[in-house]
């Protein structure tokens, strides 16, 4: 090649050939989500990160299957589709235990909300590094919420008003 021979003929070559994979992408994305939607759950569970839920997991063991549950708080979600899970984590024995568990996956039989939880973050890795009740905030957040919505009105009103000597 000479000083810029043939480099309009290179480029506009490698123009042309770029959109060819783009158009061919785009239709097998239509078809992989075409396919997916066949595998999603007809109703998933409703639930939101803080969340304190039992999930229903298949296990099979040799030629038997049973439902084991496993119950925690909800510590994050993470991706969108068939590739959309959730992480419960749960204090075992001292230790803390997570699992990773797809929500449009077969093995989950179902996932009940045991008590919801009040955040202002998509993500609560810092319950990682609580120990004891500390790692169960969401929850007294949630049990004190309920407590001052019980409290009658006229009672709190007695309370606060000073009481006159006679």
């Amino acid at each position: 090649m000479k000083n810029g021979d043939g480099a309009m003929e290179y480029w506009s070559a490698a123009l042309h050939h770029s959109t060819t994979p783009i158009r061919q992408s785009f239709m097998n994305q239509a078809l992989l989500d075409k396919i997916e939607s066949e595998q999603f759950r007809k109703n998933p569970a409703q639930f939101a990160v803080g969340d304190t839920v039992r999930v229903h997991t298949k296990v099979v063991e040799g030629d038997k299957e049973r439902i084991q549950i496993f119950s925690g708080v909800v510590i994050g979600r993470r991706g969108r589709g068939l590739n959309e899970t959730f992480t419960v984590r749960r204090i075992s024995y001292g230790e803390g235990v997570e699992r990773v568990f797809p929500v449009h996956s077969p093995r989950v039989e179902k996932v009940e909300v045991e008590r919801q939880g009040r955040t202002r973050r998509a993500k609560l890795t810092y319950l990682r590094k609580r120990l004891g009740k500390g790692a169960t905030l969401v929850k007294e957040k949630e049990g004190r919420l309920a407590e001052e919505a019980e409290t009658p009105e006229p009672e709190a009103k007695a309370k606060l008003e000073p009481v006159a000597k006679v």
